[in-house]
């Protein structure tokens, strides 16, 4: 039986395997001349990002993705991500679906079959550029150098300050920790009008990271479709307005998991402070039977799960009929930041200077307590934190009230809105 790739399985195999596999082809690279043996174009017509995983900062690459698009056209823009996270870039609506290239990983065999696969289509696309959008990954660099691209943008390690991927890039820069990500993903591609000897000296100025997110708009038909799910599970015929609580972790980071006993308290004091609302729980597949022990808990009728009973795409269009959503710091935030819903984060060992959702509607909730963050780029993402005091340390009585200020604000919003268009 093939062994199923989940996500720490894939972080193993990233570190031990990937790090022999970067050392080798950098000893290739060296072989055959180097930096000095490749011709570079300083104009490139087409251009490949690799993503693999972490749907969230997919929407944080929106302005890289952009400023790409009009260097080489709409057309000529290429995206290699796993199966699973292609379904936001198909949202975000900015390349063309069929430039989309994606890699299956259900186990070791058909991750190895399909990345094989996804290079031949690239090559055969002959890409001229490609830029690299993992911080440190060793499997994205190692595709990166094997894309055929002559230019090569990605974050490098010169003095040991991040993990080893040996020396694939052409454009090898520096990971700025002080800077927002979406202004790291912009000068990526930004380097690639720059001189690769120059580099990572960069002049100019750091690009702005206030940019507006891409806009989701749900077609008719299928907000129609949510609706009639929303009506079986709620019970409620009509519409009810609808705050939403996204109470995961991932396995890739559970550190950043606020307490569950914290979200059922939030809910009911919610329930009883806007009476007209209804609860709505939100997860993936797998989470489902958890997240239906704490609709129970809560204990209304006016509180119902969502987990695993709507698809990606779906969970998009929800976000579009509610009026709030509160997370921890995970994909959902970045989603949720493409359409209208207000977004309340809840941040622990990582910092919204640089991973916030980049829209007026998102707020971020972080404490700041001295050891946070804990977990970055540089140290791939690893803690020995065994006990996370900075979720934790975020109270009830805080998310509450800056939840209550919120929804007050979309309904005084929303006033203001169906007033205007009465007067027109």
């Amino acid at each position: 039986m093939a062994l199923p790739l989940d996500t720490r399985t894939l972080q193993f195999i990233d570190r031990w395997i990937g790090m022999v596999v970067c050392g080798v082809l950098s000893l290739a690279r060296l072989i055959l001349g180097g930096r000095h043996a490749e011709s570079l174009t300083r104009k490139p017509t087409k251009i490949l990002f690799v993503k693999f995983a972490e749907q969230g900062s997919t929407v944080l690459a929106y302005q890289a993705i952009s400023r790409a698009t009009g260097m080489v056209g709409r057309e000529n823009i290429y995206f290699l991500v796993f199966q699973e996270n292609r379904f936001i870039l198909d949202a975000m609506n900015l390349i063309p679906k069929e430039n989309v290239i994606t890699v299956s990983h259900k186990n070791l065999f058909d991750a190895s079959l399909n990345a094989l696969r996804a290079l031949k289509q690239i090559r055969q696309l002959n890409i001229d550029a490609a830029i690299d959008l993992e911080f440190f990954s060793r499997s994205s660099a190692a595709l990166t150098f094997l894309s055929g691209a002559k230019a090569r943008v990605g974050f490098h390690t010169f003095f040991g300050e991040g993990p080893y991927r040996g020396d694939l890039m052409t454009h090898r820069l520096l990971y700025n920790p002080y800077a927002h990500t979406s202004q790291n993903f912009q000068l990526m591609v930004e380097a690639l009008e720059k001189a690769p000897d120059r580099l990572p000296t960069f002049e100019g100025s750091v690009p702005a990271a206030n940019a507006d997110s891409p806009q989701f708009v749900a077609p008719v038909a299928d907000r129609e479709e949510v609706r009639a799910i929303i009506r079986r599970e709620s019970g409620q015929e009509g519409e009810s307005r609808l705050i939403l609580l996204n109470p995961n972790a991932s396995d890739l980071l559970p550190l950043r998991k606020w307490p569950t006993d914290r979200y059922v308290e939030l809910a009911r004091r919610l329930l009883v402070k806007f009476p007209e609302a209804y609860i709505t729980l939100t997860g993936a597949p797998d989470e489902a039977e958890t997240i239906g022990r704490v609709r129970e808990e809560i204990g209304s009728v006016r509180c119902f799960s969502l987990a695993g009973k709507t698809t990606l795409p779906q969970l998009l269009v929800l976000y579009t009929l509610s009026e709030l959503l509160i997370t921890n710091d995970s994909g959902p935030a970045h989603f949720a930041s493409m359409t209208p819903i207000t977004v309340i984060t809840l941040f622990g060992p990582e910092t919204p200077l640089l991973f916030r959702a980049l829209t007026p509607r998102a707020i971020p909730i972080w404490m700041q307590v001295p050891c946070s963050p804990c977990v970055n780029a540089y140290n791939n993402r690893q803690s020995p934190c065994r006990d996370n005091v900075c979720m934790k340390s975020i109270t009830v009585d805080h998310v509450f009230n800056v939840a209550c200020k919120a929804y007050l604000d979309r309904q005084q919003e929303k006033k203001l809105a169906a007033f205007a268009n009465q007067g027109t």
